[in-house]
Order: C-alpha cells, then structure tokens, then sequence
C-alpha cells in the first residue's frame, strides 16, 4: 500500500529545527462516517510556545486549522496548557512544553468516492525560550485518508 511509505516521506517534510511533528497512521474510513485522529508534536528542551488561549493579547496563539475539499474538520481539542512565570514577564503565560498532542475529529462527507484523498493542516505557533521569542511560524500537517 502507497500511503504508509507516503506519511513517512510527509513526517520528515514537517519538522522544524524547533518542533517536531509524529503523524499517525493513515485512516481508513468509509464515506459519511466519522473519525478522531491525534497528531504529536515536540518541542526541543529549552523552548516552549503559546498555548490556544495565550495569557496577554499580544502574544500568538497555537492554532490548527484543516482543510480539505472531502473531510470537514467537527472540531480541534487543543492539549492542556501548564502555567509557567518566566523572568521576562511580570504575569505567568499559558503555555506547552515538551511533548503534547492535537485530537481533531472529522467527518468524510457522504458522496466521497472511495480511494486515497488527503487532509492538510497549518499549525501556526511562536516558539520561546527563556529570554527571546521567535518569530511565528506555520507547519503544514498532512494526513493521508483511504476512504473505504
């Protein structure tokens, strides 16, 4: 089957020198059905990002949006942040270090023909670590769907 050799080749195009993206196995899912699929990221030791609902409105929030034209995204349940006072911020910040995991849940529209299709995503987020931030960056995410 092409698409596990696919998501490998898709894993290694999805890492930055920062975060690091684990994708799950391809879903096989019939037409008008609905799935939940968890997506792992890690960060580098020493760098932490915003969390989905940032403590300070000037600060980026971790966002992850789907699209596809064959698989409506029902909803992104973002990991649970920790509290954190660093040095450089009078208030503590909402944020996710280490490792932690994404589960959206999806919904294959009804007329999908069968055959391989993929969902593609854009994680926006803004690494820091104990004295800086960086600016924002944005990793596409793709997940290879085998609509049955």
């Amino acid at each position: 089957m092409l698409l596990p050799s696919l998501s490998a080749l898709l894993l290694v195009a999805q890492s930055s020198p920062v975060l690091q993206v684990t994708l799950p196995e391809p879903v096989n899912v019939k037409a008008d059905a609905m799935f939940s699929s968890p997506l792992t990221f890690s960060l580098n030791e020493g760098f932490h990002m915003n969390s989905s609902t940032p403590t300070e409105k000037y600060l980026i929030p971790l966002t992850l949006k789907w699209t596809s034209t064959t698989v409506e995204t029902e909803g992104v349940e973002y990991p649970k942040a920790q509290t954190l006072k660093l040095a450089f911020e009078a208030k503590p910040l909402s944020i996710l270090s280490g490792k932690f995991t994404f589960l959206t849940k999806f919904k294959v529209a009804p007329n999908t023909p069968a055959g391989p299709t993929m969902v593609t995503g854009k994680l926006r987020y803004q690494a820091c670590n104990d004295k800086a931030c960086f600016p924002p960056k944005t990793v596409e995410i793709k997940l290879p769907v085998n609509v049955l």
